[in-house]
């Protein structure tokens, strides 16, 4: 039963994945670089969601990319990226 439990779990690690650093050509993005980096690095993003408290208050955004046949987001609050998440198209 464990082995079963491990093996759904390792499968559904694989659609998608949390990642402190996204390395794009010979350059690399981390959790804490600046938006700015982010935008010098990679560009504009293809689209962007603001993040918003239960108050329904500001409290960053989502940044997407569609790179190399995934789709790459990026939270950005307080300027900074706080989580970088990618998913297989």
């Amino acid at each position: 039963m464990r082995c079963l439990i491990l093996a759904a779990g390792l499968l559904a690690a694989g659609a998608s994945l949390a990642a402190d650093t996204y390395r794009s050509g010979t350059r690399v993005i981390s959790v804490g670089d600046s938006a700015t980096k982010l935008n010098q690095i990679i560009g504009a993003p293809s689209f962007k969601e603001p993040i918003e408290s239960r108050q329904g208050g500001y409290v960053g955004e989502r940044w997407q990319y569609a790179l190399d046949g995934k789709t790459v987001t990026f939270e950005i609050r307080n300027g900074n990226i706080s989580a970088i998440d990618e998913q297989r198209d």
